[in-house]
């Protein structure tokens, strides 16, 4: 890896949150990463002064990108503007995404160096149980990891992605708008191709939720309470739909089977199973 890292970040009318994202970013990891803003259907008058894409059609001005289809847009973006062959990484981050006052880019790159198997990688939370695995090691391969920060190898993406595809079904399958589930759709297709997906206790990332729960009216979006069982109710019926599967479980034991069959294939990399 000798390329820089395209980092991406996801803003809706929130301005002065990512514009201190941005800053806080080109502080600590500036030499390593360029940062690309994109607007999802912010109002004109709450611009990132950052700002890189706004997307303003009809819905996302209604509804949003959400993280599946943002990130699925930076890259489609990326590849359009022949930008995207810059980069051996991509960093994608929501706006709400706090880091620490410290290196963030920098450890998440020497990890993919050290592990070229490794597709996707996302820091650790305070919160999280996988921390709790990680006490005594520094990183393990997982087969579910709900994260707002995925730092995705650029090989991963060319692997997975069919760049004449629509934005909406590059990388995540973006007519599941919200989301739920996706994430483990996405670690299957990455295990099925060779690819495992890792968290790192190197990075300690936290989600600022107070955002979403007091400015849910700038933002533009329904209320926490609200939006969490749309989330969830939206998934369920996608998964069913596409997959037959009744219950997350059952795509989280998709996954898993992935999983264990890639240990099959890269038995020196076992120190790393859960």
């Amino acid at each position: 890896m000798n390329k820089k890292t395209a980092t991406i970040i996801l803003n809706r009318n929130l301005p002065d949150v990512t514009d201190n994202l941005v800053n806080h970013i080109n502080k600590y990891d500036g030499e390593l990463t360029d940062i690309f803003v994109i607007e999802a259907g912010s109002d004109d008058n709450n611009l990132s002064k950052n700002m890189t894409w706004h997307i303003n059609d009809e819905f996302t001005k209604a509804h949003g990108l959400r993280y599946p289809r943002g990130l699925n847009l930076a890259i489609k973006k990326l590849y359009e503007e022949n930008k995207l062959n810059n980069y051996d990484s991509i960093f994608f981050i929501t706006n709400d995404t706090i880091l620490q006052n410290q290196k963030t880019i920098e450890p998440l790159r020497r990890s993919l160096i050290d592990h070229d198997k490794i597709g996707i990688l996302s820091p650790c939370a305070k919160d999280w149980g996988e921390k709790i695995i990680l006490k005594n090691e520094k990183i393990k391969y997982f087969w579910f990891i709900h994260s707002h920060a995925y730092f995705i190898r650029k090989n991963f993406i060319d692997d997975l992605c069919n760049f004449d595809n629509n934005y909406v079904n590059l990388l995540f399958d973006g007519n599941n708008f919200r989301g739920w589930g996706l994430e483990t759709e996405l670690i299957a297709k990455g295990y099925a191709n060779n690819w495992a997906s890792a968290i790192t206790n190197e990075v300690i990332i936290e989600e600022n939720n107070s955002l979403l729960i007091e400015k849910s009216d700038l933002i533009k979006t329904e209320k926490f309470d609200e939006n969490l069982k749309l989330y969830v109710n939206e998934g369920k019926k996608w998964m069913r739909n596409k997959y037959g599967f009744k219950s997350k479980w059952d795509m989280i034991f998709y996954a898993k089977s992935f999983y264990n069959d890639f240990f099959k294939k890269n038995k020196s990399l076992i120190k790393y199973k859960i």
